[in-house]
């Protein structure tokens, strides 16, 4: 059986900073391996600046935010999104 793997594109998971809670501690930029954030010099924050190279389920840098400033889409309304492109609706 071959697999046609969904483009990362199309898969809306990644994470979302809430600019009035962070407070610049750059624990998600530290903690995260895969480069989807971005410290900015001119606003002195951290952003998303590589959103699809987010793993999709992953949010270990949600717990890692002492400022409660990361939120991650609802996980169940993902999986229905990765079955309706599976199945091609």
């Amino acid at each position: 059986m071959t697999s046609n793997p969904i483009p990362r594109e199309k898969i809306p998971w990644f994470p979302t900073i809430d600019g009035e809670k962070c407070t610049g501690c750059r624990a998600c930029l530290e903690y995260c391996q895969h480069g989807v954030y971005a410290w900015n010099e001119d606003t002195c924050a951290v952003e998303v600046r590589q959103p699809y190279q987010c793993v999709v389920g992953c949010s270990g840098c949600e717990d890692k935010c002492a400022a409660g400033a990361i939120s991650f889409p609802d996980l169940n309304a993902i999986a229905e999104i990765i079955r309706k492109l599976r199945n091609g609706s």
